[in-house]
């Protein structure tokens, strides 16, 4: 039987609340994408935190109608876009009302691989959705799913573990240049599909 067949919905419930130990606890669990064209699914191996004071995070400056997303209740989706390219698929991570998130960086594929290829038949398998823009085309995630509760039935939702997650790594958050010495990075140790060079995998 595949994996992904049986998966068990994540319940709000079993998230914990703040970004820290949110970040640390989605590590292995498992991301997922239904399309029409049939499922997607990854494990989670590699997030970052952000938190409400920290000059990194969109809610930094307060609630606005673009971000407002950050600031629903743990397990709600936050979709931004970046360069002018790029979606970035996080997932709300405080009490309702304080601006937390957790950014999804790195996927290993479980299921869909050839739903993930689509028109990106020059990305290689490993690349799929390794580094967090690359995970929001692999899901086809656009501003349509900022809001989405993923602990509920729909298009993008958390599940449970398939197998138990291996060590975990922490480390400096990537791609920024503000409070870039947190190290707010978590890990699977020794995957291949985390993102970043190996100097920061460790």
């Amino acid at each position: 039987m595949s994996p992904v067949s049986s998966l068990r919905r994540l319940p709000r419930r079993d998230l914990p609340v703040g970004a820290i130990t949110m970040a640390r606890f989605l590590i292995g669990k498992t991301l997922v994408r239904e399309l029409p064209e049939g499922r997607i699914a990854g494990r989670i191996v590699e997030t970052e935190a952000y938190l409400p004071y920290d000059k990194a995070c969109h809610a930094f400056n307060g609630m606005t109608k673009r971000n407002h997303s950050l600031f629903l209740p743990p397990g709600h989706a936050y979709v931004y876009f970046i360069y002018g390219n790029y979606f970035m698929l996080n997932v709300s991570a405080g009490k309702a009302g304080v601006g937390a998130a957790v950014l999804f960086r790195a996927l290993e594929p479980l299921a869909g691989e050839q739903l993930m290829k689509r028109g990106r038949s020059h990305v290689a398998e490993k690349n799929l959705a390794r580094g967090p823009g690359r995970l929001a085309a692999a899901l086809r995630v656009t501003m349509k799913q900022d809001g989405l509760d993923l602990c509920a039935g729909g298009p993008l939702w958390l599940a449970h573990a398939v197998r138990p997650v291996g060590r975990i790594g922490r480390g400096v958050r990537i791609g920024i240049t503000k409070d870039a010495d947190r190290r707010l990075r978590f890990y699977e140790r020794g995957n291949p599909f985390v993102s970043g060079p190996k100097s920061l995998n460790a």
